[in-house]
């Protein structure tokens, strides 16, 4: 709907909007969802509006500052991927100066939001910062581009945790752990989408390092997991709602497992879709075990 009322009221707009992913939430979800949990298991329950506007906000342009440089980074390759030959660099809509220009904008209003928060936070923010650049590179030099994609998606959880209390437990790496094995396995299912291009043109990724392993690996990390969830609800003493949830997003990764029996592009997709509800499930989980406590 807001990507057709760009396209009528303000067509120049809509490259930077498609450029930055804003039409495609998917990825900001998947970057709240442990955010949200890093939050919740900080403060014990709800964190207060400043931060919690801070840290969605900064999470959904962090987010859209990455999509930028990813695209710059990629700008040479997407077009021989199916899944990616549209896209504004690609198609030539945006110049590859025009996408540093949004991911150096972008993180600024990022990092101004960080500002209103404490020393130990801002700190925090650079690393992360330095990971959302580095991680588009990756694939280049190794198979496990995933993992600093993981390392990435997961800074949010320790700088809540110093947002909230002014330092970073040991449990807060838990939850880094979890949320970092988490972006693996759904990630490799994203990466098992392209895969047939990336071989071609010679892109790395875990899909491509797993080979015929892929379910067995994915399974494998979803389990540890869930394993890691599970350690965290005990540190954390959470409430027996907290283990429901962990038992249907068990159920999910069972799903996601099904749908990529075959391979194929399409349900691949939707097995990396799918983890939407499992970020769900268990904020669900942790949400509850607060409230009702």
């Amino acid at each position: 709907m807001i990507s057709q009322q760009l396209s009528q009221r303000w067509p120049a707009a809509l490259p930077y909007w498609q450029l930055a992913r804003l039409d495609r939430p998917i990825g900001s979800l998947l970057l709240l969802w442990p955010t949200w949990w890093a939050l919740w298991l900080a403060a014990g329950g709800w964190p207060g509006l400043h931060l919690f506007a801070v840290f969605t906000l900064g999470v959904i342009l962090m987010r859209a500052a990455g999509c930028a440089i990813n695209d710059f980074a990629d700008r040479g390759i997407d077009g021989h991927v199916k899944r990616t030959a549209s896209r504004p660099l690609a198609t030539g809509r945006i110049t590859p100066a025009s996408a540093v220009r949004l991911f150096i904008g972008l993180s600024l209003l990022a990092f101004l939001l960080v500002l209103t928060t404490n020393k130990l936070t801002i700190l925090l923010s650079l690393p992360a910062v330095a990971l959302a650049f580095c991680y588009p590179f990756a694939k280049r030099h190794t198979h496990l581009p995933q993992v600093v994609l993981g390392a990435a998606f997961s800074m949010g959880i320790p700088m809540a945790f110093a947002a909230v209390r002014g330092t970073v437990p040991p449990e807060a790496w838990l939850i880094y752990t979890a949320n970092l094995l988490w972006t693996v396995a759904y990630d490799t299912f994203y990466a098992m989408v392209d895969r047939d291009d990336d071989l071609k043109i010679g892109v790395k990724s875990t899909a491509v390092l797993f080979g015929d392993l892929d379910r067995a690996m994915t399974g494998s990390l979803q389990a540890l997991v869930l394993f890691a969830l599970l350690l965290a609800g005990q540190r954390f003493e959470l409430g027996g709602i907290f283990y429901a949830g962990l038992l249907v997003a068990a159920a999910l990764f069972a799903y996601q497992q099904w749908l990529v029996r075959h391979r194929e592009r399409e349900s691949c997709f939707r097995a990396f879709l799918n983890n939407n509800w499992v970020g769900a499930v268990v904020f669900a989980g942790i949400f509850f075990s607060f409230l009702l406590d």
